[in-house]
């Protein structure tokens, strides 16, 4: 077995790039997945969030309001390092579950959003980066996620800087043309990783 890393900044369209590299044999690990999984309705990770945080936290039916929390973990360093000291450990619990029961010959791409910023790149075989220039992540967060553009920029600059990523790379993705031009990008660089 094989781990590699992915990430890339919020709008950078990595998600779009795991979905390709699971359908060239990837084994996805997702910990955007797994972080909501752990907050669910009647776990202990939600219990936890609502009682660092309030019940402002909490939709009607008790489920996280994701806008909610992120109001106060993005405008807040503080409240969003707790928030990582309930979750973190949690993700990285359930991870290890998924990766033990990956079979042994797989190529397993942990999807991590904060890879760069935790660093974690260490921990990889090979780090893919997914990168798309800013007018293009705005545009992505603006358009699809419904953010304001200050929104936007305040996730945006609550994260690793492009430089700080290509840092890491061991293969850069680039994301700003189109679908057709992504999935040769991605084709690419699962050949290098299998080669690697």
């Amino acid at each position: 077995m094989r781990m590699v890393g992915l990430t890339g900044g919020i709008g950078s369209g990595k998600s779009a790039v795991a979905q390709r590299l699971e359908a060239l044999g990837a084994v996805i690990v997702d910990a955007d997945k797994i972080a909501r999984e752990v907050v669910e309705p009647g776990t202990e990770g939600l219990a936890r969030v609502a009682e660092a945080f309030g019940p402002g936290v909490l939709d009607p039916s008790g489920a996280l309001d994701r806008p909610a929390l992120a109001r106060i973990v993005f405008a807040d360093d503080e409240a969003r390092r707790r928030l990582e000291e309930i979750t973190h450990p949690l993700v990285r619990g359930r991870t290890a579950e998924l990766v033990a029961a990956a079979p042994p010959d797989s190529i397993v791409v942990n999807d991590v959003p904060l890879l760069v910023e935790k660093g974690m790149s260490h921990l990889y075989s090979l780090v893919l980066i997914v990168f798309a220039a800013l007018p293009t992540r705005l545009d992505r967060l603006m358009r699809i996620r419904g953010m304001s553009r200050d929104e936007a920029m305040a996730r945006i600059g609550a994260q690793a800087t492009d430089e700080e990523r290509r840092a890491v790379a061991d293969i850069a993705i680039e994301n700003d043309g189109t679908p057709e031009e992504l999935d040769r990008e991605v084709a690419a660089a699962w050949e290098r990783v299998c080669a690697a």
